[in-house]
């Protein structure tokens, strides 16, 4: 797999800045980069090129955590807090993937706009439904995209009809899924999703530590979301000093396996530390982080301690899948912390932004979201001729403007790990 694309190409050049070249080629071999050339190099000039003219090519984007099953709902019971919009929408909606029709029909839905999204990666929850989740996995591999799907972990703090009976049943479940599926498909991965502490008991969390170690497998879940849960985990967990370090107790923060944990909104400072630590990847949510009223993290701030950050549409509490508009409410967030919070750290630039959604979550899966020699060939083009204006941009502008008014109607082709997927 050897050919080249040509068009005006944006990529990070550094987490402060996006390098923006105009009218060059971007170079693939074996689903990698080769290079950003001005001019083909000689020993690639009989290469095929696909000339997408005036358009702009970026790298695709990473969505670092979203419920596939809650896509369903997606816009409805944005006025409530998290505890009550789980409740009242998220447990009745995930009952119902127990029935396969419904699951069959819900996440072809679901991976379709995925497809056709800006997302060329993604961290997936699934259910606790096992037939369900596999399902999942299989529209998600031939949705063409590369992701992580985890079956979720519940057996306590939820209704009767989204709880599984025990700590037990839900290990054996979890492993018999570990088994049918870590080498079933080429780009879908199994990543261990315990929903989160509240919903887990003690010895559920410590099975799910025994299946870390031995099969090898991510972790994902959440972290300091909302006033509310973090209170409601303390008094579960009341030997723990903050949230993270209960998860931490349990072998299930990092350290010795890859790990996100969504939001942080709420993370202080000890938490902060640990997840540098850790190596713990914070996946920002902003929209859902607006919607369930649960705050603006402090992303500025896990920048500056040197703390992985990833973008994230959170759907459904995150109304959308078009990561485009959580890059701009990222910015939105950044900017009304700075303004009523914490005037010391500054809010994310555009090119900051743009950064978390390529190449901040991009490296939890490797060598992902840059057009660097060895980087993943995940690439998207956007036809912005139809965002009219009646003077000249340049490359930069234009691409900032795509960013906060683009969606998949402007994304003309979408390439992941040199695939074109349309």
């Amino acid at each position: 797999m050897l050919f080249a694309i040509k068009g005006n190409i944006c990529c990070s050049e550094d987490i402060e800045h996006i390098r923006c070249v105009e009218n060059a080629y971007l170079v693939c071999e074996d689903g990698v980069c080769a290079g950003v050339f001005r001019a083909l190099p000689e020993r690639y000039a009989a290469l095929p090129v696909t000339d997408f003219g005036d358009k702009l090519i970026v790298p695709g984007m990473t969505d670092l955590h979203l419920h596939a099953p809650q896509f369903a709902f997606r816009g409805l019971g944005m006025d409530m807090e998290l505890m009550d919009w789980l409740k009242t929408y998220a447990f009745p909606e995930e009952a119902k993937y127990r029935e396969l029709a419904y699951a069959d029909r819900a996440y072809t839905q679901f991976a379709d706009a995925m497809r056709r999204s800006a997302t060329t990666r993604a961290a997936i929850f699934a259910t606790l439904h096992v037939p369900a989740t596999e399902l999942l996995m299989e529209k998600m591999e031939d949705s063409g995209l590369i992701s992580y799907v985890g079956k979720v972990n519940m057996d306590r703090n939820g209704p009767e009809y989204l709880c599984e009976t025990s700590a037990q049943a839900s290990l054996e479940a979890t492993e018999r899924w570990i088994c049918e599926t870590q080498s079933k498909f080429r780009r879908t991965r199994p990543i261990l999703t315990p929903r989160f502490i509240p919903s887990c008991t003690d010895e559920l969390m410590r099975g799910l530590r025994r299946l870390v170690e031995k099969y090898h497998l991510p972790v994902q879940s959440h972290l300091s979301e909302n006033y509310s849960e973090i209170e409601f985990v303390q008094s579960l967990c009341r030997d723990s000093k903050f949230y993270g370090d209960a998860y931490d107790r349990y072998g299930l923060f990092g350290g010795d396996h890859p790990c996100i944990m969504a939001h942080c909104v709420h993370s202080g400072e000890a938490e902060i530390k640990l997840m540098k630590k850790n190596g713990v990847f914070a996946a920002h949510s902003p929209l859902s982080n607006a919607n369930l009223s649960s705050g603006a993290a402090p992303v500025g701030k896990l920048f500056r301690e040197f703390v992985n950050v990833g973008l994230a549409s959170d759907i459904a509490a995150g109304e959308t899948e078009n990561l485009f508009r959580s890059i701009a409410a990222a910015i939105r967030a950044s900017k009304l912390r700075w303004r009523l919070v914490d005037q010391k750290i500054y809010p994310l630039t555009v090119d900051q932004a743009f950064y978390i959604a390529t190449v901040g979550g991009g490296k939890f899966f490797g060598k992902v979201g840059l057009f660097e020699p060895g980087y993943e060939f995940d690439a998207i083009v956007i036809d912005d001729s139809t965002i009219t204006h009646p003077q000249e941009l340049g490359l930069h502008e234009r691409l900032e403007r795509a960013l906060y008014i683009a969606d998949e109607r402007h994304l003309c082709a979408k390439y992941v790990a040199g695939s074109r997927l349309f």
